[in-house]
């Protein structure tokens, strides 16, 4: 393991296959994946102070704001001071950015580049196990049983969001909050971008780059 540690963020609109992508480079590099909304789903049940304000905003039907998310993220990022790791969904806004500023510097920002049709058509096929996370896709990454969970055999729903008349939307919203993300990583001389449709095809690159920062443990064959 190299002795420098290694602080890096994966960006990318909902559907671009960034869970995917942090998995592997995680399993790679011996990264920690850590992702906000596991995060998020496990403040709930803590008893901590923001996972109680996440709580109140998710059962009246809400977004959980900025803000609550940041807490969220900088309690456990505080216990990871002596780790390699990995964010994922984390930062969304230049605010949250601004906080992350507050604690770490970053080394890496990757950025997924996804053309507008295919993220509408990944979202559009995409169904969820709300307990877990887990996410499905009809067309390329379907449940064994139709409509149940793989492990848990619970029923799949399809999130409002995800909806083919809210995709549109949503990710309109993501592209007005991430555009100055990135142009400040990218001001500072630490964003890479990848473009293509095809998670697998862009793969490579990604493990390219990282190698270049970090042994990897596994070769870019051994997915």
């Amino acid at each position: 393991m190299a002795s420098k540690l290694l602080r890096a963020v994966v960006l990318g609109p909902p559907g671009s296959g960034k869970g995917t992508v942090c998995e592997r480079i995680a399993r790679s590099f011996g990264l920690q994946h850590l992702s906000s909304g596991q995060f998020l789903r496990e403040s709930l049940g803590g008893g901590g102070e923001a996972g109680a304000l996440a709580q109140q905003y998710l059962e009246r039907g809400l977004l959980v704001p900025d803000h609550v998310i940041t807490r969220v993220m900088m309690a456990e990022l505080e216990k990871r001071r002596e780790q390699h790791w990995l964010l994922d969904g984390f930062p969304r806004t230049l605010g949250q950015a601004r906080a992350l500023d507050g604690i770490c510097q970053l080394d890496l920002v990757i950025s997924l580049n996804i053309p507008f049709e295919t993220l509408k058509d990944r979202l559009s096929a995409r169904w969820v196990h709300p307990a877990s996370g887990r996410v499905y896709n009809m067309d390329f990454n379907p449940p064994q049983s139709q409509g149940v969970d793989d492990l848990t055999g619970e029923p799949l729903v399809q999130r409002d969001e995800d909806r083919p008349e809210a995709v549109a939307a949503r990710l309109r919203k993501y592209k007005d909050a991430a555009k100055p993300v990135i142009e400040l990583y990218k001001s500072r001389g630490i964003l890479h971008s990848f473009s293509g449709t095809e998670t697998n095809k862009i793969w490579p690159y990604v493990y390219g780059l990282l190698s270049s920062r970090i042994p990897p443990i596994l070769s870019e064959e051994e997915h």
